[in-house]
């Protein structure tokens, strides 16, 4: 044993420790299972900690090669220019809204998204808040709980040969659009950011204008990413152009309807009702006066839908997501 790995000092020898440092990732949000034990297999440490907030998650960044957020994290320039040994960041779903993406690359970080996850419960929930409204389910079910049984009251109006618009036909509108295909309907579909022809595949969709798809469409969902055109996507000139009872459907972000806008159509009947899983705030516990009064009168109306942002919140999508995630990111890790 020579001195360059032993130091002998008295009756003691000390012999330097050789720690493997291991890359580290931090999971902000809940994940499947699945995630965290395919990281440790690939060797990495894993801290999962989906209840922590964005202030602990700054303080810490600077010491993780890997994170993995949903929406709580915001990785603007500041927050990124603290991630000093960061390799990728692994959102779940398909808010690219959250992560400056040309920042990060400059900087070496790479992004990765995986809407494929969550398109089909998506799809299939807008679905079933549509025929919820349309055939008054909700209604029904709360006057059957208490032995009230009004049958005329609570007949409904059926999706066949109505018109659908779709605008945006990415991730979850194309999926939509397939849950749609054995219902007899009219399907129209806008995207701005698509070149034409991008639903051809899909034989019985047919492309046309924003203004064709708002005049002709008996329902309209939306599909949008949240951008600087989509805040208020849909306001008061929108909803005035649409056919008088008209369904408005909503899964994609809350700010691409101008909520007081929507709620003074439906209550002008303008509107004829509602689906909506995203809100423009969705922390009631932190309403202002005047957001409480707004959507008091929303909670109020019969012919609405809500769910609380859980379109995409499913069992199979939550494994989905993971597993999309991890297939995009481990074939670029060292």
């Amino acid at each position: 044993m020579n001195a360059s790995n032993a130091i002998e000092n008295n009756n003691s020898i000390w012999i330097p420790l050789r720690l493997e440092m291991k890359n580290r990732v931090l999971i902000t949000d809940a994940v499947h299972p699945g995630m965290i034990s395919d990281f440790e297999d690939k060797g990495w440490l894993v801290d999962y900690r989906p209840e922590v907030n964005y202030g602990e998650v700054k303080s810490i960044i600077g010491d993780y090669q890997g994170l993995i957020i949903n929406s709580k994290i915001n990785c603007d320039s500041r927050f990124l220019d603290l991630a000093i040994k960061l390799q990728f960041i692994g959102r779940l779903g398909s808010g690219r809204e959250v992560v400056d993406i040309p920042y990060a690359q400059a900087k070496g970080i790479e992004v990765y998204f995986s809407p494929e996850g969550n398109k089909n419960a998506v799809a299939e929930h807008a679905l079933g808040m549509l025929l919820a409204l349309s055939n008054q389910l909700l209604k029904a079910d709360a006057e059957v709980r208490q032995s009230i049984w009004h049958r005329e009251a609570r007949r409904g109006w059926e999706l066949s040969g109505k018109t659908i618009g779709i605008i945006g036909f990415g991730q979850t509108g194309s999926q939509f659009a397939k849950k749609l295909s054995g219902l007899d309907m009219k399907v129209l579909t806008y995207d701005k950011y698509l070149n034409k022809g991008y639903a051809g595949e899909y034989l019985f969709i047919e492309e046309v204008t924003l203004e064709s798809l708002i005049n002709q469409s008996d329902i309209i969902s939306f599909h949008l990413p949240l951008a600087e055109d989509t805040i208020h996507f849909a306001n008061h000139v929108f909803f005035s152009q649409c056919k008088q009872g008209a369904i408005i459907i909503n899964t994609s972000r809350g700010t691409v309807i101008e909520t007081g806008s929507l709620i003074a159509n439906l209550e002008s009947k303008q509107l004829g009702g509602a689906c909506l899983d995203v809100f423009e705030n969705e922390k009631p516990t932190l309403f202002s006066k005047e957001e409480k009064e707004l959507y008091q009168r929303l909670y109020t109306m019969e012919n609405v839908v809500l769910s609380p942002h859980i379109a995409g919140w499913t069992k199979e999508s939550k494994y989905l997501l993971s597993k999309i995630l991890i297939e995009k990111i481990f074939p670029k890790l060292p």
